[in-house]
């Protein structure tokens, strides 16, 4: 089995980033419902529904946000019972 860089898990100022910006966007969002929902001149169940994103998206923008880190698929066993091990005075290369 060959491991491959996409493999890893991404680094934590990557992760951090990608956080960051689905709570601002979130947020946005959460704005622009709570202004229309003061502005606009809409039917009371509309209104509603936009006092409600106002309301409960910061509690899904938080929790998106403190998620725990997607780990790294498992790795494989990529031992083979047919192979010796490396004699221990054999296994630095060079010196």
């Amino acid at each position: 089995m060959v491991h491959q860089v996409t493999d890893a898990r991404p680094s934590l100022s990557e992760d951090i980033g990608k956080r960051e910006k689905s709570y601002f966007i979130k947020m946005g969002i959460r704005l622009v419902c709570l202004v229309l929902a003061f502005t606009v001149p809409a039917p009371l169940p509309v209104r509603l529904l936009l006092f409600a994103g106002a309301i409960f998206l910061p509690y899904v923008a938080v929790i998106g946000a403190n998620a725990p880190r997607r780990e790294a698929p498992d790795a494989f066993d990529v031992t083979d019972d047919s192979q010796n091990e490396i004699p221990r005075h054999r296994r630095e290369i060079g010196s």
